[in-house]
């Protein structure tokens, strides 16, 4: 189950423009007569796919070669990973996606047909997008340490909705809860364009959503961010604390990576590597990612695959925690 959310970003998606520019830099080492593809296991205008959008129309213009997105939604991304797996492996063709397809849809399926591990190498960390823990104004708490002693003062009487059973959102507060010994009752929605607005008229007392979904309501007073789940403060909100200030080692920030396919050469995943540090350390991308609420990162092969490692451990945990048992 993956932990996007097309609603937190459909109005960002609109504003990217065309991919295939080109410009007079030089191309990765393949074969030039095609384009690069960044394929995406989700819909248009989720996280990953903003990601991906932005990176590939700047890589199109360095590269002199167009990079063009490629949608594969659907079977928990087995459907994208079989077009890297299958496809060629020269460097044409990298998967965009975010953290959960290898860090919670191992814990929570039995019959993935891929593995991270053995059918993809780690490129780059392109971008990580934190998300915050918001509160309703009736939770009268004015920051984190005040909402655990509210928490615990009421054991069971306050709840939290989330966008889905297994998401981030959900695997974020059953750790928080379960590191703090907090009893707070789940109610799962489908995605934050039901979740927002449940936490907005009462129904759920806090929730963890992405900024784009939340900056509105914060500005009318209508929500109140006390935290995010990031292991930093974010540069967008640089006055909410992170959680990891109370709690070491807490960081269940969504993070969106380029992969390619295992058999790729190493030559090739170094290059791209490189171009996609260069491109997020580009004004402009760090902007235009700034305003969907991402923040774009650019780490190197070797630090992203450390990234996913700890990912996958770290939402193991909490898949447990939560008391979810794979299907």
């Amino acid at each position: 189950m993956s932990n996007l959310d097309q609603q937190d970003r459909r109005h960002f998606i609109q504003g990217v423009g065309a991919l295939c520019v080109f410009g007079a830099s030089h191309g990765l080492g393949m074969a030039q007569d095609r384009a690069i593809k960044f394929v995406v296991p989700n819909p248009a205008g989720g996280l990953p796919d903003t990601v991906a959008r932005v990176f590939a129309q700047k890589l199109t213009e360095k590269l002199g070669q167009s990079v063009i997105v490629d949608n594969r939604p659907g079977a928990n991304g087995m459907i994208a990973a079989q077009v890297l797996t299958n496809g060629p492996k020269d460097g044409s063709v990298f998967l965009v996606a975010d953290g959960s397809m290898f860090s919670i849809n191992p814990h929570l399926y039995k019959s993935l047909s891929y593995d991270y591990r053995r059918d993809f190498l780690p490129v780059s960390l392109a971008a990580s997008a934190p998300l915050y823990l918001a509160a309703h104004p009736r939770i009268k708490a004015n920051n984190l340490r005040e909402l655990i002693a509210m928490i615990k003062s009421k054991p069971g009487e306050l709840t939290y909705g989330s966008s889905g059973v297994g998401s981030t959102h959900h695997l974020s507060m059953e750790a928080f809860k379960t590191a703090l010994s907090l009893d707070i009752q789940h109610i799962p929605f489908k995605g934050s364009g039901q979740s927002v607005p449940a936490l907005i008229g009462g129904q759920v007392d806090m929730l963890f959503s992405a900024l784009p979904s939340l900056s509105g309501f914060v500005k009318t007073g209508q929500v109140r961010l006390l935290g995010n789940n990031s292991a930093k403060r974010s540069s967008q909100e640089p006055n909410v604390p992170a959680i990891a200030e109370i709690l070491s080692g807490y960081d269940f920030s969504p993070t969106i990576g380029v992969f390619a396919a295992a058999g790729t050469p190493q030559s090739v995943i170094d290059k791209m590597s490189a171009e996609i540090a260069k491109v997020a350390r580009m004004p402009e991308t760090v902007q235009t990612l700034s305003n969907a609420g991402v923040e774009a990162v650019g780490g190197s092969v070797t630090e992203h695959g450390k990234v996913i490692a700890s990912e996958n451990e770290r939402f193991g945990k909490a898949v447990v925690a939560a008391g979810i048992k794979p299907e």
